[in-house]
């Protein structure tokens, strides 16, 4: 495959989390945010000369005095200095400006003019954000290889903590559970003589409020109806065990028969579940205050969502293909040494063949803004389409108030009108596809910068 075709294939995939397109050259500070968000995030890649159609037309100011800005700028308005890869290639007889920036090893990266706090860009999904404080916190222990669980809590004594659960649950892997086998583990610090937990410790204990699990049935395919709903806070390993119970109690048997025995399974493998589930334990991020981990079973899924995107500039292409990067070392330890993780880097691998082997479709991954979504496909049973319907009912019957938000707010997003609506993003894309069809709505624009445009 030339490399022409090769890019000209990625254009049309459309802006990604490290892909934009500009026009032309933006404004010094505009160009520097991209360059910054790339650099903190997981690299990327600033194609000059397509527009938001994802049409090729090309620079029409001298290549050599674009590429000689862009280097300008990234040297002026970025700090620690970026030096992008810039070079030209051409596709359907047109000349573009490439500006590839690799992930940065001296996070974080921003703005002169703005500083560190104000000035530091990440990028979610196809836009450039702001980084929080927290976000910033991260960036720099990952310039440090160092992750939140590592760091002492220093205000909490050790003699403090009821270590019983973390003891009991070595026990019963035959190990003990003592100072040198924590202190190995990074579950605690010591400074002058006294012991101190780990963030990490305290996070396997349940003491800190942002470490809970959410579990939610609902009616049909959407957020409309609660059947059932429980939230789980505690140690870990009761989180884990009680959402893998709730779960289960909302899933189909089948039975199978091999020679005389009959078999039950449940219409998910099990392992698969607990599999996503152990992966979001380990990789979510614990640092930011007040989001959770949330399980939503529907009639035609079971959703594990969890908060932090892809840690240390992972992209979904690279954890699909077995890369893992882990965001907290500590708790990781602890799952390896009590078994629930098998080896580094197999979970989104051996989720997806468990699946396979049962006969079931393969889940679906992906990275939403700043959060990690499983969705594990079911079959919609005869009862759960009677319910379905009805549900789909509920839904259709905000139709009239999406089209009102719409009008009010022509470039909202599909998330927003989830939220204000109370119904889940899948069920938004399927009445916008169905009002398309309907001809009573129009999508002018790309996905990024676009606006719905009410006909009728």
């Amino acid at each position: 495959m030339s490399s022409e075709h090769s890019l000209w294939q990625e254009i049309q995939q459309g802006e990604s989390k490290t892909l934009e397109f500009k026009q032309q050259l933006p404004k010094g500070e505009q160009l520097a945010k991209t360059l910054i968000a790339f650099a903190n995030t997981s690299g990327g890649k600033l194609i000059l000369g397509v527009n938001d159609l994802r049409q090729v037309v090309g620079v029409k100011e001298d290549e050599f005095d674009l590429m000689d800005q862009i280097a300008s700028m990234a040297h002026d308005h970025c700090h620690p200095t970026l030096m992008p890869n810039i070079h030209l290639e051409t596709v359907q007889g047109k000349t573009l400006v490439i500006v590839q920036v690799y992930r940065g090893s001296q996070l974080p990266y921003y703005l002169k003019s703005k500083g560190r706090e104000k000035g530091t860009y990440v990028r979610l999904s196809a836009t450039n954000r702001p980084a929080s404080l927290e976000m910033i916190h991260e960036l720099e222990r990952q310039r440090l290889h160092q992750s939140f669980d590592e760091q002492a809590a220093w205000d909490i004594p050790l003699a403090n903590l009821e270590l019983a659960p973390l003891r009991s649950a070595f026990e019963r892997i035959g190990k003990p559970f003592d100072n040198a086998r924590m202190r190995s583990l990074k579950l605690i610090k010591t400074e002058q003589g006294q012991d101190y937990p780990t963030h990490g410790l305290l996070i396997l204990l349940g003491q800190y409020e942002q470490a809970e699990i959410k579990c939610s049935r609902f009616k049909g395919t959407d957020m409309a109806v609660f059947l059932d709903k429980k939230e789980y806070t505690g140690n870990l390993f009761s989180q884990l065990a009680q959402t893998e119970a709730f779960i289960k109690n909302h899933l189909h048997l089948k039975a199978e028969i091999f020679g005389l025995q009959r078999t039950e399974t449940y219409e998910i493998p099990i392992t698969a579940i607990r599999e996503a589930l152990v992966n979001a334990f380990v990789h979510r991020d614990y640092s930011n205050t007040g989001r959770d981990i949330k399980v939503g079973i529907y009639d035609d899924m079971v959703n594990i969502v969890s908060p932090g995107g892809l840690p240390n500039g992972l992209t979904l292409d690279e954890a699909l293909k077995g890369r893992s990067e882990i965001r907290n070392k500590v708790i990781a330890r602890v799952f390896k040494e009590l078994g629930y993780i098998e080896q580094w880097g197999s979970g989104i691998t051996r989720l997806r063949k468990l699946c396979q082997q049962a006969g079931n479709p393969e889940p679906t991954i992906k990275e939403t803004g700043d959060f990690v979504d499983i969705e594990f496909h079911r079959t919609v049973s005869t009862d759960d389409a009677e319910g379905s319907e009805k549900s789909s009912e509920k839904s259709s019957e905000k139709t009239p108030s999406l089209l009102a938000l719409i009008q009010r707010d022509p470039k909202i997003s599909a998330r927003s009108l989830a939220e204000e609506l109370g119904i889940t993003s899948r069920a938004v894309e399927k009445q916008i596809a169905q009002l398309k069809q309907q001809g009573k709505l129009d999508r002018i624009g790309p996905a990024k910068g676009g606006y719905w445009k009410v006909k009728g």
